[in-house]
């Protein structure tokens, strides 16, 4: 009896110890199966954060419109046609003015001709992409879309038609967005004597061909080069002299404001 008391008691001892190893077993695996189970949920939360994720940055508001519109006519140098939506629409670029070729109540002016064809060179049958500027409005009084014109590899076709001497510098009323940079361009263009502002590029054709073959006198009016054009502004003149020419010559006497006998006095003083 006695012995087998003795066997019931040394079996539940070593159920006893048996079983407390078998758990202290089962705790220290438990942190390892954890961290291995928790490591794929840990990887799935860092690709779902929005703020892992690349995105690509947003547009500023001051870039041009994405879209190309199709250029279906040409007017002239600072004006064109484009389709929008299946709309016709009239363009007039902003900041710039190219010598007058097409308004029947002005006669061709200076390197009109010239800006008028190298515009067509560049845009007919073109695509461009069109920027607005707040400073200017939507439309001008004659309804057209007031724009700076982008030609498809970038170009700001505005500021290159001044900076080659195609265009002046305008500025109707306010300032606008790329004011300072295309006066720039115009300042460039007069140093450099390029388009418009080259020596001979208003000279009549009679006295580029006496200039030409050296038969000019040093006694030859001066202004003879010059030609009665009113609706030049002193912005667009090239020099005192043609000032005055057109002042006392053509009576354009806006050129003299304050009727104080000198023409344009930014460039007569």
């Amino acid at each position: 009896m006695k012995n087998q008391n003795r066997l019931k008691i040394f079996s539940l001892i070593s159920l006893f110890l048996f079983s407390g190893c078998f758990n202290s077993n089962l705790a220290e695996l438990k942190p390892d199966q954890d961290s291995v189970t928790s490591q794929p949920s840990q990887t799935k939360h860092t690709q779902n954060n929005p703020g892992s994720a690349q995105t690509g940055p947003s547009k500023p508001p001051n870039l041009p419109d994405s879209q190309l519109y199709p250029v279906i006519k040409v007017t002239d140098g600072d004006t064109i046609w484009v389709k929008i939506n299946a709309r016709q629409e009239k363009i007039r670029m902003i900041g710039l003015d190219t010598p007058e070729t097409v308004d029947p109540r002005k006669p061709v002016q200076c390197f009109g001709q010239q800006a008028s064809n190298q515009a067509k060179k560049l845009l007919k049958n073109q695509k461009v992409r069109l920027e607005a500027d707040p400073t200017q409005g939507e439309r001008d009084k004659y309804n057209r879309l007031l724009r700076y014109v982008y030609l498809e590899n970038g170009t700001l076709y505005n500021q290159y038609m001044i900076e080659q001497g195609y265009a002046y510098e305008y500025t109707y009323n306010v300032p606008y967005k790329y004011q300072k940079q295309f006066k720039q361009a115009e300042q460039q263009a007069r140093q450099r004597k390029r388009g418009l502002w080259a020596d001979q590029a208003c000279a009549s054709p009679s006295t580029i061909n006496k200039a030409s073959s050296g038969s000019s006198s040093k006694s030859q009016d001066s202004s003879s080069h010059f030609s009665c054009d009113c609706q030049l502004t002193c912005r667009q003149i090239k020099s005192c002299a043609q000032a005055k020419y057109l002042l006392k010559d053509c009576s354009c006497l806006k050129l003299d404001r304050d009727q104080d006998g000198i023409p344009c006095e930014n460039i007569c003083e």
